[in-house]
């Protein structure tokens, strides 16, 4: 069996990183950028930091800023006529996960209209061509869109996130600059960077891990358990510092790995939490992931064990039992030293069985390294009731 990777064909880091944008277009010879923002983010000036470098270089460029916080359906479809009338031929995608999602979407789209409805790229969708020329530029460090190749969008007619797979969706160019993470508050902060987490944890210990994308997971967690605590506290006092550089990178490094070897039982209910109560995704993640490592301890307990190591815990002298209810415990205080709420608002026990339900079938689930029943993954929501 042969293990697949797929990545980025260039990925720029570091403080400054976006002012590589402008020669990446030209160099290739694209003529006008589509650029996908959120509303927020144009709002606050955080856009307008790659719009103005395009203005200096002389590139045209057409703004879609109609993105959700769960992007949906129509959002992509509103922006796949917005990006054909806009006369482009390549996207910038600027923002969260939200953002990127929607990006992904427009742009394999454009490429694939057969796949016009949206629902059809739900799972492993059989695209041909890939997805029109993208520079993807993260304001978040969590969701690491920038160099995977998933994105989730929401059905609000049927109340569920779905998932779509694609290695033709993955932007052709990354930019990681920390510069524009800068305006995240705290909140934000902590939410993208345990959904980070939950990724490199998930990604260490889903069926699918091996010893590549263990290199990329292991070292994922040892920077984001390092450097979380200090870039909440950089955002909550508005001062510049290591952690958020930190983050950056770790957030990064976690999507090289998950995106190829896929997840598990934490985000697949974190996906229904959204969908149904619209969640923020990485508060979702946190609040149920030392709950997923307890119920999949069984079957990684070595694994687990790892992860309080790279996590920091001095493990000497404990069982691989014991250390891996050490890695639970340092998930659990790292999400409340940065104020992580333990349940989820709105979640009542009437609501229990479809959501189980939902994430039985969600694409993640799969990866799981414990088999769950429908009445374990009710136990599992319970415990993260008001």
């Amino acid at each position: 069996m042969a293990n697949r990777f797929v990545l980025n064909d260039i990925s720029y880091h570091g403080s400054g990183a976006i002012k590589e944008i402008p020669g990446e277009i030209l160099r290739r010879g694209y003529k006008k950028a589509f650029v996908c923002s959120d509303p927020d983010l144009v709002k606050f000036g955080v856009t307008a930091k790659v719009t103005d470098l395009l203005d200096g270089a002389g590139i045209p460029w057409e703004l879609y800023s109609q993105i959700k916080p769960n992007p949906t359906i129509k959002n992509v479809q509103d922006g796949v006529a917005a990006f054909k009338e806009s006369g482009a031929d390549m996207i910038v995608a600027i923002g969260g996960g939200s953002s990127m999602d929607t990006a992904k979407a427009i742009g394999v789209i454009a490429e694939n209209p057969e796949f016009a409805d949206v629902v059809s790229l739900e799972g492993v969708a059989d695209t041909k061509n890939h997805a029109t020329f993208t520079i993807a530029v993260p304001t978040t460090a969590g969701t690491a869109a920038e160099v995977t190749i998933n994105y989730v969008i929401t059905d609000p007619e049927r109340v569920r996130k779905f998932v779509c797979v694609d290695v033709n969706d993955i932007p052709m160019v990354a930019v990681v600059d920390p510069d524009m993470m800068a305006s995240m508050p705290a909140g934000l902060t902590a939410a993208t960077g345990m959904d980070a987490l939950t990724h490199a944890i998930e990604g260490y210990t889903t069926r699918g891990a091996w010893e590549l994308s263990d290199m990329f997971h292991y070292k994922a967690i040892q920077l984001i358990s390092s450097n979380l605590r200090d870039a909440y506290a950089e955002a909550q006092s508005g001062t510049p510092g290591s952690g958020r550089e930190g983050m950056a990178l770790g957030q990064y490094v976690a999507g090289m790995g998950f995106s190829n070897v896929g997840l598990g039982i934490d985000h697949a209910m974190a996906h229904t939490l959204s969908a149904h109560y619209d969640t923020p995704h990485g508060v979702a993640c946190a609040m149920l992931l030392p709950i997923a490592m307890e119920f999949n301890k069984p079957a990684v307990a070595a694994r687990l064990a790892e992860v309080a190591v790279a996590m920091g815990v001095d493990t000497t002298g404990m069982s691989e039992d014991e250390a891996a209810d050490a890695a639970i415990e340092a998930v659990r205080q790292l999400s409340a030293d940065v104020n992580i709420p333990k349940a989820c608002d709105g979640l009542v026990e009437g609501d229990l069985d479809q959501l189980a339900t939902d994430a039985l079938n969600d694409a993640c689930y799969p990866g799981n390294p414990c088999e769950a029943t429908h009445e374990q993954v009710v136990e599992l929501f319970r415990k993260v009731m008001p």
